[in-house]
């Protein structure tokens, strides 16, 4: 693959990278909800769900779920059932947390369970898969010596390179804003309310969004 491809598309995804989208928002939310550890972790969670859409993509299964609108309906549901109870628990967590020691409010558990969110709700997203199948083959070179679907892969990796790293440093810094207004009283309510919002607002659009269309 030749090397001014590979740049050209370093360009474009991190582009894409930076305009907020589902996956930067929940990465905000779990950082401003839970701090910096969580945004990360959100952050790498999201690029885990990325490595399993570029797989599927390279291996031809997004070209079954186009022709397949149910399909992506049903998933679309699933994802927005995921959002709708990180809103609903991220509510009731206020009460939990604040009757345990800050460690433990943040703990390996809380952290575990962040990650596997996030890869469940990048999965969730079937857009996600239909993209990388239009935007990929801009990119891949008929004459350049690999065959395609590792061609793919190596965009993917790419991509998810430069999506970790554009949303854990949002995550990172989610985090950090959250930390510095804790410093005032009753502003964690009010953060909690914020992160609800963005993973009910995120749950109603994927519900909302004509896939495939």
């Amino acid at each position: 693959m030749d090397l001014s491809v590979l740049l050209a598309f370093t360009a474009a995804a991190l582009v894409i990278s930076v305009v907020p989208g589902p996956d930067m928002m929940f990465v905000v939310a779990n950082g401003i909800a839970r701090g910096r550890r969580a945004g990360l972790v959100a952050a790498l969670g999201m690029s885990t769900g990325l490595a399993v859409h570029t797989v599927a993509a390279a291996l031809g299964l997004g070209t079954l779920l186009h022709a397949a609108p149910a399909v992506l309906d049903a998933v679309r549901i699933v994802g927005a059932a995921f959002l709708v109870y990180l809103a609903v628990t991220t509510l009731r967590s206020r009460t939990r947390i604040d009757d345990r020691p800050v460690d433990q409010a943040t703990g390996h558990r809380s952290l575990r369970r962040t990650y596997l969110m996030a890869v469940l709700t990048n999965l969730a997203n079937p857009k996600v898969i239909l993209f990388f199948l239009a935007f990929f083959p801009q990119f891949l070179v008929a004459d350049g010596g690999w065959p395609a679907w590792v061609q793919f892969l190596v965009l993917g990796a790419v991509f998810i390179a430069v999506g970790l790293t554009v949303d854990g440093t949002v995550g990172l810094a989610a985090g950090t804003l959250s930390a510095l207004l804790l410093r005032r009283p009753s502003v964690q309510r009010w953060l909690d309310r914020i992160s609800a919002a963005i993973f009910g607002a995120l749950a109603v659009r994927l519900v909302a969004d004509q896939t495939g269309h």
